[in-house]
């Protein structure tokens, strides 16, 4: 099966994607060669009565409601166009930042309008891949053949408009969902071109086996890992121990930066491990540094790489002091009851209070009896809506007919 990429992005009537509905989605299809396949895809999305839009977005995207009311298509019509897309088999569906925010956006505009919200991502040959973490590993492994544009800080810089003015890649206007998606296609050519080996590696990893095969927890292997939780001083970089995987999500390993002093993880109590983890560096009180546990999900396309990859990297422009962290490794090894450890800390996490339906995709998978039953609900008369209404079984799937109804079909 031949693989094409859909390069896309959305602009949004806020920042939170399971509240906040999309105003604008743009896409682009190419060829491995990323060259482009027909024309490109510009959608605007109607907004509901009931959204109320953030106004810094507004001002950001100079998309209004009113100008999405006037040119878009009802909420529906918007996600089953994009739906056909993103699931046209050997489809990789990507763009820039886009498995942290885009992605969410997707899922939870298929959730609201019944459709599958994953299997685009798996079924047929399909799957989606991000280019904000690849940039990242580029910066700080191998930056030959890329300007890379610095922060007022000096810090580098990952922003999409600052690397398309650096690389003189042509971006006319950043927050416009089709400019966005030219330049993110720009980028990619620059950096395959440039580091073509190192291109295709991260690329493989969007399948989450081989992600995993790096994430060696049970032989404690450390593994160098690019992510948004590393700051830009240091490239966005840090050399990560595995050490369990994640007890409630079955694709999350628990990984600790090695950098980081690893006696307070050691030493403290679960509960005061809790409060120095999944809490903010500026909610600490001062002096109190974060303990620096994450997850990594082999589901979400992580750019990971084996230490070998450091062989001729200037490690001192990158703030990764190598001897600093084989000892912080030592010390974590000799700990055989670690791993259990931070097992108990994520699995005591409290969990999320209950939310509104729209809110709520996470809260279990939706059964193949009630994804069945969602296809009907897409292609029924509003007339026929309020009968499928007890035959879902999972609770959720009535509250987002309800809603469904109100916002599409108001007189049913």
């Amino acid at each position: 099966m031949q693989t094409t990429f859909l390069w896309h992005d959305y602009e949004t009537f806020g920042v939170d994607p399971r509240r906040d509905f999309p105003a604008q989605f743009a896409a682009l299809r190419s060829d491995a060669a990323f060259q482009p396949i027909g024309e490109p895809l510009v959608l605007y999305c109607r907004p509901p009565a009931d959204l109320l839009p953030s106004p810094e977005a507004c001002l950001i995207t100079g998309i209004t409601p009113q100008l999405a009311a006037r040119d878009g298509v009802p909420e529906p019509e918007f996600f089953a166009r994009i739906h056909e897309q993103m699931a046209e088999p050997g489809t990789c569906t990507l763009g820039y930042n886009s498995i942290r925010f885009d992605d969410e956006v997707t899922r939870h505009g298929l959730w609201r309008n019944f459709f599958d919200p994953y299997g685009r991502e798996w079924r047929n040959g399909c799957s989606r891949w991000d280019l904000i973490d690849v940039a990242r590993m580029f910066y700080a492994l191998r930056p030959q053949g890329v300007a890379w544009p610095t922060r007022a800080d000096g810090a580098a810089s990952f922003k999409l408009s600052d690397l398309s003015a650096a690389n003189h890649i042509a971006h006319s206007h950043a927050h416009d969902a089709l400019a966005d998606v030219e330049a993110t296609l720009a980028l990619a050519r620059l950096l395959r071109s440039a580091q073509p080996r190192l291109f295709d590696y991260l690329f493989a990893l969007r399948e989450k086996r081989k992600a995993a095969a790096l994430l060696d927890w049970a032989g404690q292997t450390p593994v160098l890992h690019a992510s948004t939780r590393f700051s830009a001083e240091r490239g966005g970089l840090a050399m990560v121990l595995p050490l369990a995987p994640h007890p409630t999500q079955p694709n999350g390993v628990i990984v600790l930066d090695l950098d980081a002093d690893p006696q307070p993880l050691l030493e403290l109590s679960i509960a005061d491990i809790r409060d120095r983890v999944f809490v903010a560096n500026k909610d600490l009180p001062e002096g109190v540094a974060r303990i620096p546990l994450k997850t990594v999900h082999t589901n979400k396309c992580p750019a990971l790489a084996p230490l070998a990859t450091l062989a001729g990297v200037d490690t001192a422009r990158i703030r990764l002091n190598v001897e600093r962290c084989q000892r912080h490794l030592e010390q974590v090894r000799s700990r055989a009851e670690l791993p259990g450890k931070v097992r108990q800390v994520f699995a005591e996490v409290a969990a999320y209070p209950a939310q509104a339906a729209e809110q709520d995709l996470y809260a279990g998978l939706p059964g193949n009896a009630d994804l069945a039953l969602a296809a009907k609900v897409r292609g029924a008369r509003p007339d026929q809506l309020l009968a499928f209404e007890a035959q879902f079984v999972d609770p959720r799937y009535r509250e987002l007919l309800f809603r469904y109804r109100a916002r599409h079909h108001a007189d049913t």
